[in-house]
């Protein structure tokens, strides 16, 4: 995780895709989930950010909740996924597939739910992913493919 967190404060991408190439092979779904989800944010293309936001997705559905508390003391699986359900769902929007990118945005929105009993530390990132939910939910119903402001750039 430490060369995870690493790299992506450099932005360094190249070491980034190497170190996934490393933890594609039995890595910890946990490690393949983050470093697969910051990728994405690396990318301009949306095509290119939709192909490592699903990964994050799937590694996401791997996590063991009892090995999520060994690595990351405090954290539920569950907390994951609107953030997951949300990019890609911008990704989409952007490649102009409206009804998937609106499906997403209701599993982000029902993952929201789950946040609600989170630490009240946490209501600000919460609030955060319901503004963007919002946003993007006017942005699909637009049919718009522009890039959000709000978007990481890679």
């Amino acid at each position: 995780m430490d060369r995870i967190v690493a790299a992506v404060g450099a932005r360094d991408r190249d070491d980034l895709v190497e170190l996934w190439s490393s933890l594609t092979t039995g890595g910890d779904p946990l490690h393949r989930c983050v470093a697969a989800h910051h990728l994405a944010d690396m990318y301009d293309d949306p095509a290119d950010a939709l192909v490592w936001d699903e990964r994050a997705l799937s590694a996401a559905d791997g996590i063991d909740a009892r090995s999520l508390e060994q690595s990351a003391p405090g954290v539920q699986v569950t907390a994951l996924y609107p953030s997951l359900h949300l990019n890609i769902a911008d990704d989409l929007r952007q490649l102009a597939s409206f009804d998937n990118a609106a499906a997403h945005l209701e599993k982000a929105r029902a993952a929201l739910s789950s946040l609600d009993e989170l630490d009240p530390d946490h209501a600000p990132y919460v609030a955060m992913l319901r503004d963007l939910v919002d946003e993007i939910d006017v942005m699909v119903r637009a049919r718009s493919t522009e890039v959000r402001t709000s978007r990481p750039s890679g």
